[in-house]
C-alpha cells in the first residue's frame, strides 16, 4: 500500500516518543517525592452529566431531558478490545447496528452503521456539536444500507473522546438534514495530562461447519469437478493480528485554556473466513493443480487496513470570549477482495494468446481504497449583549481513490493489459458556518425560560474523477470474444461518469426550552431551510416532561423531519461487477438526470420527510438506579431507494442507444417508498452500593424495532417489484435484528478491575436468491420463498481483565466474542430440494450477521496515563 511504510515509521516513532516521555515523566516525579494525579476516565452519572444535544440550554441534563439521549463516557470506550468507534457502539447502544460485511467492493473499507434500524444516512453525526461531514462513499451492493453514505466515525479514535451523546429522536428542527433516526454526537476530550496506548490481538478461532479439506482427487472427465476429502474437523484459523498505538496529551493554555492532541497508528492484517471451492478450477483432463492448488481460494473477512489518525481540540480566552479550534486528519490505506477467478474462467482468458488463462491459476482481484479524511473547525462563543453567542465554520472533505491490484482487463488481451489499475476516485466536501445565540429570559407563569435562535450556511461539494483508461475501456477483444470491458471487479470511473456539482442551503431557527414548574418542562422548536437543489422545508417539534413524583418522570415529542437527497444519490455514475442471484453482471448506475435514466422515467429527487412519535418514562427513584424506556414511531415518506439491476431488451436497447456498451442493465436512485418503523428502547443502569467488595456498575439495553413498507411508487409501466423487488425490499425492513439486548457489568477492587458484556442479537431474515417465480414477489412472505433462511439469535460475550501494578501503569487482557460464537452457516448444494448453488460453500456466512463473522479475538493492551 503507497505510504503504509512511512505512516508506520511515523506512527511507531511519535507513539514510542510519547511512552518515553510518560515513562521519563513518571520516573523524576517518583524520584522527587511528588504523587502522580492518574488521568480519570469519564464516568456518565445519570442525574448531573451536562448534554448539548436536544436542547441549547447550557444547564440540561440527562435525568431531566423530556427525550431519551444515552451518554457514553471514556471509560466505557476504553475498557474493550474494539479499536473501531462503531465497533464500541454496537456492543453498548441496543439500537445500533454496525454489520461488518465482505466482498462489497469499498464498503469493506469504509462500513456504515445504523441507529434504530433506519439507514445510515438518517442519523446525524456532530463533533463538537458540529455537523460532520460525510463520506464519498456511496454503498451500493448487496449490504445494509445500500443507496446511501454515511458519516466515517472510525476516524474518530476512542482514545481522544471524552464522552458520546446519542440523541434517540427526531431532531431535523434542531439540527437540520438527516436526524430522522437520531443525533450521535462526539465530545473530545479538553482536560490536562495523558495516555499512551499500545494493543496486540489476533483472532484465534475454528469455523462453524467450514470443512478442513483431506486431499483432492484428479478430474477425470470434460466437466465434472474433483471429488474432495475431507478430515472431518472444522476449519481453524490464526489471523487478523491487529496493533494498535495511541497517545492523547492535553496541556494548559493560560489560566483557563486547553490544547489537547491525539495521534493513532492501527495495523490489522486481513481475515479469511472462506470455505473450500468445490468447483473445477482447471480445464484440462486431470490437470495435477486441481489437487494442489489451494481449495480456499477466496478472501471473505475482514480486509488488510492500515489507519493513521490525528485529533486536535483546543481553546483559550481572549477577553471575554473564548477562542476554538479542532480538527481531524486520517489516513485508512485498505483493501477488499474480489470474487476469485478461476483459471478456466472466461474473464481470466488471454484472447491474445489463443484464449489461454492469462493468470495460470486464476486470479483474486484486490480493491484498494485510499481514504483521507480532513476536517477543521475554528469559532468564538463567550457572553456578547448579554446572549451565549458561538459563531464558528466548520470545513470537512473526504477523499477515496480506488487502485485496482492482480487484475486483467480481458478485453485487451494480455500483452496489452494492465495487472494494476488506477480506477478514479471519489470526493465530497462540507463547509458550515453557524450563528448559535441563547439567553434565559423572564415569563411571568414559568420558573425558567431558554431562549436559543440561530442560522446556519451549508455548502456541499462532490466529485467523480475518472480513472486511467485501461480501467474502464472496452478493448478490441470486448468485439471478436464478448470479453468485458475494465478492470476485473472494479472497472474504472470513465471520463463520462466524471461530476463537480455543488449546491448550497441557508437555515434559521429558533429553540425554546421552559420549565413551568419544578414538575414540568416544556420544549417546542422550529426551523426553515433553503436548499438550492430541491427547495424548501419547515420543521417544528415539541416536547414535554412531567415528574408527577420525585424520580419518576413521563416523557413524549413529536417533530417533523427530513433529509435532502444526497449529492451522490443525484449524480454518481459508474459501472461495477455485482453479485446478482449468484452470478457476476456488470452494472450500470446513472445519474438521476442522466438521458438514460430519465428515458427510463426518473424524476428529480425530493427531500425525505418524517413524523416521530415518542414516549416513555424515566425512573430516578433508588440511588444509584436508572431506568427508562421509550417508545418510537416514526414513518417516513418519499424515501429514497436506489432501484433494481433494471434488465431486458428494453433497458439494454436504450442503453445501446446512449452509448453504453458492456453493460447489460441499469440503476438509478427514485423517491421509491414510504415506511413505518416503530420500537422501544429500554436502557438502565445501577451503581451497587459500597459492600466492600469494590465499584460495581451494571447496565442493560434492549431494543425491539420493526420496519414496514407501506407505500411504493411506480412509472414507466415498470411494477413495484420490478424497481424495489423482494430480496431489497426485506433487506431494508428485516435485514437488521428485530430485538437487540446488552448486559453490562464493570468491577474496579485495588488495582484490579474487570469488565465484562454481552450482547444478544436477534434474528435476521435472509430472503431468497434461489431462482424461483417468488424470488422477487413483493407479496411473497418470509419463509414462504424456496431459499428464505433466517439467522437465528445468538449471544456474543467480551471479557477484560485489568491490573493496575502503579496510579500510571495499567495491564489488560481480554477476549471479544469469548466463546468464539458465528452466525449460522449458510446451506450450499440442494438442500431439501431447493438448489442453493455452490457460492455458499465458499461464503459460508452471511455479511449481514450483526456482530460480523470473525470468531474469537485475544487481545493484550498497556496504558501509560502521565
Amino acid at each position: 500500500m503507497n505510504q503504509s511504510r512511512l505512516f508506520r515509521t511515523f506512527a511507531l516513532s511519535a507513539s514510542a516518543g510519547s511512552l518515553a516521555w510518560a515513562s521519563c515523566a513518571i520516573a523524576q516525579d517518583t524520584a522527587a517525592g511528588a504523587e502522580l494525579p492518574p488521568v480519570e476516565a469519564v464516568e456518565v452519572d445519570y442525574a448531573d452529566t451536562i448534554i448539548v444535544l436536544g436542547s441549547r440550554r447550557p444547564d440540561r441534563t440527562i435525568a431531566d431531558s423530556p427525550i431519551p439521549i444515552d451518554v457514553i463516557g471514556s471509560e466505557a470506550l476504553q475498557n474493550s478490545g474494539a479499536t473501531e468507534t462503531n465497533r464500541l457502539l454496537n456492543n453498548l447502544v441496543p439500537s445500533f447496528n454496525f454489520p461488518q460485511p465482505s466482498l462489497t467492493d469499498g464498503t469493506d473499507s469504509l462500513r456504515p452503521a445504523t441507529l434504530r434500524g433506519l439507514a445510515p444516512d438518517q442519523v446525524l453525526v456532530l463533533v463538537n456539536g458540529k455537523r460532520r461531514h460525510m463520506s464519498s462513499l456511496l454503498n451500493l451492493n448487496g449490504s445494509i444500507g445500500r443507496g446511501s453514505a454515511a458519516v466515517d466515525l472510525n476516524t474518530l479514535p476512542s482514545i481522544a473522546i471524552e464522552q458520546i451523546e446519542v440523541l434517540r429522536d427526531g431532531a431535523s428542527s434542531l439540527y437540520g438534514s438527516d436526524a430522522i433516526a437520531g443525533v450521535i454526537n462526539v465530545q473530545l476530550k479538553k482536560r490536562q495530562g495523558g495516555r499512551a496506548v499500545a494493543s496486540y490481538g489476533k483472532y484465534i478461532t475454528t469455523l462453524r461447519g467450514v470443512d478442513q479439506v483431506a486431499s483432492v482427487a484428479p478430474t477425470t472427465g470434460a466437466s465434472d469437478s474433483p471429488v474432495i476429502t475431507f478430515t472431518g474437523e472444522d476449519r481453524e484459523r490464526n489471523d487478523g493480528e491487529t496493533f494498535t498505538m495511541a497517545t492523547n496529551i492535553g496541556l494548559p493554555v493560560g489560566e483557563s485554556g486547553y490544547l489537547n492532541f491525539t495521534a493513532e497508528y492501527k495495523d490489522r492484517s486481513p481475515t479469511n473466513r472462506s470455505g473450500p471451492d468445490p468447483r473445477r478450477q482447471y480445464s484440462g483432463v486431470g490437470d495435477p493443480r486441481e489437487t494442489t492448488l489451494t481449495r480456499y481460494n477466496h478472501r471473505f473477512g475482514d480486509g488488510e487496513s492500515k489507519d493513521l489518525n490525528f485529533v486536535v481540540n483546543a481553546g483559550a480566552d481572549i477577553g471575554a470570549l473564548e477562542l476554538y479550534g479542532f480538527g481531524t486528519y486520517g489516513v485508512r490505506d485498505a483493501n477488499g477482495a474480489g470474487f476469485y477467478r478461476r483459471s478456466l474462467d472466461a474473464r481470466n482468458a488471454d484472447f491474445a494468446n489463443g484464449g489461454a488463462p492469462f493468470y495460470p491459476d486464476g486470479f483474486l482481484p484486490i480493491i484498494v481504497s485510499e481514504i483521507r479524511d480532513i476536517s477543521g473547525a475554528v469559532g468564538v462563543r463567550g457572553d456578547v449583549a448579554g446572549f451565549n453567542t458561538d459563531l464558528s465554520v466548520v470545513y470537512g472533505t473526504n477523499r477515496l481513490n480506488y487502485d485496482v491490484e492482480d487484475s486483467f482487463n480481458t478485453s485487451l488481451g494480455g500483452l496489452v493489459s494492465h495487472r494494476r489499475f488506477d480506477a478514479g476516485g471519489l470526493r465530497s466536501g462540507q463547509t458550515s458556518v453557524n450563528l448559535d445565540l441563547q439567553k434565559n429570559i423572564e415569563i411571568g407563569f414559568a420558573q425558567s425560560v431558554s431562549l436559543a435562535f440561530g442560522g446556519e450556511y451549508r455548502d456541499e461539494n462532490y466529485k467523480i474523477i475518472p480513472g486511467e483508461e485501461q480501467s474502464y475501456i472496452n478493448g478490441p477483444f470486448s468485439f471478436t470474444n464478448g470479453a468485458p470491458g475494465g478492470a476485473q471487479v472494479f472497472p474504472g470511473f470513465r471520463p463520462n461518469n466524471a461530476i463537480d456539482a455543488s449546491r448550497d442551503s441557508i437555515a434559521g431557527y429558533v429553540e425554546l426550552d421552559v420549565d413551568i414548574s419544578d414538575a414540568l418542562n416544556v420544549q417546542a422548536a422550529g426551523r426553515y431551510e433553503s436548499f438550492s437543489d430541491f427547495g424548501d422545508t419547515v420543521n417544528g417539534k415539541f416536547a414535554a416532561r412531567f415528574e408527577p413524583i420525585e424520580g419518576f418522570a413521563l416523557r413524549g415529542s413529536i417533530s417533523t423531519g427530513f433529509r435532502a437527497p444526497g449529492l451522490a444519490q443525484q449524480f454518481f455514475s459508474t459501472t461495477s461487477t455485482n453479485n446478482v442471484g449468484g452470478v457476476l453482471i456488470e452494472v450500470g448506475t446513472f445519474p438521476v438526470a442522466s438521458p438514460v435514466a430519465v428515458a427510463l422515467g426518473s424524476q428529480p429527487l425530493d427531500a425525505e420527510k418524517s413524523l416521530n412519535f415518542g414516549g416513555g418514562i424515566a425512573i430516578n427513584v433508588i440511588d444509584g438506579l436508572s431506568l427508562t424506556a421509550d417508545y418510537y414511531n416514526i414513518r417516513i415518506k418519499d424515501r429514497i431507494t436506489l432501484t433494481e439491476n433494471l434488465q431486458g431488451t428494453d433497458v439494454v436497447t436504450i442503453l445501446t442507444n446512449a452509448g453504453i456498451t458492456g453493460v447489460t442493465s441499469a440503476r438509478f436512485f427514485i423517491n421509491g417508498i414510504d415506511t413505518r418503523t416503530q420500537g422501544l428502547d429500554i436502557v438502565g443502569s445501577y451503581r451497587v452500593p459500597d459492600l466492600g467488595m469494590g465499584d460495581i456498575r451494571l447496565t442493560i439495553g434492549y431494543n425491539i424495532s420493526d420496519t414496514k413498507i407501506i407505500d411504493r411508487r411506480v412509472f414507466s409501466g415498470f411494477t413495484a417489484q420490478r424497481l424495489f423487488a423482494r430480496q431489497e425490499s426485506f433487506r431494508l425492513t428485516d435485514g437488521q435484528p428485530k430485538n437487540k439486548l446488552n448486559i453490562g457489568l464493570d468491577w474496579d477492587y485495588g488495582i484490579v478491575g474487570l469488565t465484562a458484556r454481552t450482547n444478544r442479537f436477534g434474528e435476521v431474515f435472509l430472503p431468497s436468491g434461489v431462482s424461483s417465480p417468488q424470488r422477487d414477489d413483493i407479496t411473497v412472505a418470509p419463509g414462504d420463498a424456496p431459499g428464505d433462511l433466517f439467522l437465528s439469535p445468538k449471544w456474543i460475550t467480551d471479557l477484560e481483565l485489568r491490573i493496575k501494578p502503579t496510579e500510571a501503569l495499567e495491564l489488560a487482557f481480554g477476549a471479544n466474542n469469548l466463546f468464539d460464537v458465528y452466525p449460522d452457516r449458510l446451506p450450499f448444494g440442494t438442500v431439501d430440494g431447493v438448489n442453493f448453488g455452490l457460492n455458499n460453500s465458499f461464503l459460508p456466512y452471511s455479511s449481514q450477521s450483526p456482530f460480523g463473522f470473525s470468531g474469537r479475538f485475544l487481545y493484550g493492551r498497556v496504558a501509560v496515563n502521565f
